[in-house]
């Protein structure tokens, strides 16, 4: 029997889901690219200013996740993995964008849109929101501020990414599942029950986004010995997709119409100079990896860890590459933001 408390949660996540399909089906019907994620993203966000509260359960954002997580991996092959030896170039030039992005970011925030020098830090810091807030709110810093400065730099990153990928000659139909026979019931069965053991030892193990990359890492492992031919059916891999585009929009849940008025410009300023130095990094890299450009840009991008995983394999990106990217960029943030913070003036 469910608490009144999760009745309220789940009768919630219902309407805020519902929200989101409107959003994809509209968003289809406009032919916006990876319409799955973009169109869940801009419904829930702008309903969310007029005082409505969205939310994803968490049960249900993990299902998503997991079956997500089994779908990527399914387009894990031997040819995928074969420039693993290149990665570090790539891991390398990651951190020294991010250290460039930090502090051009902080410096615009400060000089320009009055925040204060350890508020702006923090509000430039590309992504890994949770830490990120629970370090200002130790800080006793203007968390709400930096918190509105992120939300609208994910939103604005979730839709330009793929306008940047068509700029590199990526077509977007509204086909956005890879083809292929779906595989078999009882080989999706078998790598959910292994990949949510999986997850719970990378959870325990404090990985971001344990459930995602549990499932990527055994459903990769699985189709590459051949255990588990077809990807993830239709049926399935749309709804976790648009799970995942509504939770980006849950974001500006709580936030009122005068709060991302008085941010709006700053947020973007941010995601302009994010997307700049994203793509001046990853043509380069790029080029020496042999690696297209979009899926470098989207492995860069300071995006959400999971939509950008999503995204990737929706333009038919290297998981583990996309993967690897995020994950090192979730790192090493931890080492680089303390020691920004701890800079004088």
């Amino acid at each position: 029997m469910l608490s009144a408390r999760s009745r309220t949660e789940w009768i919630i996540t219902l309407y805020t889901i519902a929200i989101g399909a409107v959003g994809a089906v509209l968003a289809y019907y406009l032919s916006f690219p990876i319409y799955v994620l973009t169109g869940p993203a801009i419904m829930v966000s702008m309903i969310s200013l007029t005082g409505f509260k969205f939310a994803i359960t968490p049960v249900v954002r993990d299902i998503a996740f997991l079956l997500i997580g089994i779908g990527i991996g399914a387009g894990v092959t031997s040819e995928a993995t074969a420039a693993v030896l290149r990665w570090p170039l790539a891991i390398a030039a990651l951190a020294v964008m991010l250290v460039a992005i930090i502090l051009l970011c902080q410096f615009l925030l400060v000089r320009f849109f009055n925040f204060d020098r350890r508020s702006a830090v923090l509000a430039a810091t590309p992504g890994h929101l949770s830490f990120v807030i629970g370090l200002g709110d130790a800080l006793g810093l203007d968390v709400a501020r930096v918190a509105v400065v992120q939300s609208i730099r994910l939103l604005a990153l979730t839709l330009l990414v793929p306008l940047v990928a068509i700029l590199f000659g990526v077509k977007l139909g509204t086909n956005i599942l890879p083809a292929g026979i779906s595989m078999q019931g009882v080989h999706l069965l078998g790598l959910i029950v292994v990949s949510v053991g999986a997850g719970m030892v990378l959870k325990r193990l404090n990985v971001p986004a344990a459930i995602l990359i549990g499932a990527m890492i055994t459903s990769g492992v699985f189709h590459a010995l051949g255990l588990t031919p077809g990807v993830l059916p239709e049926n399935i891999a749309l709804p976790c997709f648009l799970v995942i585009g509504t939770m980006i929009g849950t974001r500006f849940s709580g936030i009122s119409y005068l709060q991302l008025k008085n941010t709006l410009l700053a947020g973007l300023a941010t995601t302009a100079v994010s997307i700049s130095l994203t793509v001046m990094t990853a043509l380069p890299i790029a080029y020496f990896l042999t690696i297209p450009t979009a899926h470098v840009v989207v492995a860069f991008s300071p995006g959400g860890l999971e939509t950008m995983i999503a995204m990737g394999a929706v333009l038919g990106a290297n998981p583990g590459f996309v993967a690897a990217c995020h994950i090192g960029r979730l790192l090493l943030l931890p080492l680089l933001v303390p020691a920004l913070l701890a800079q004088r003036k």
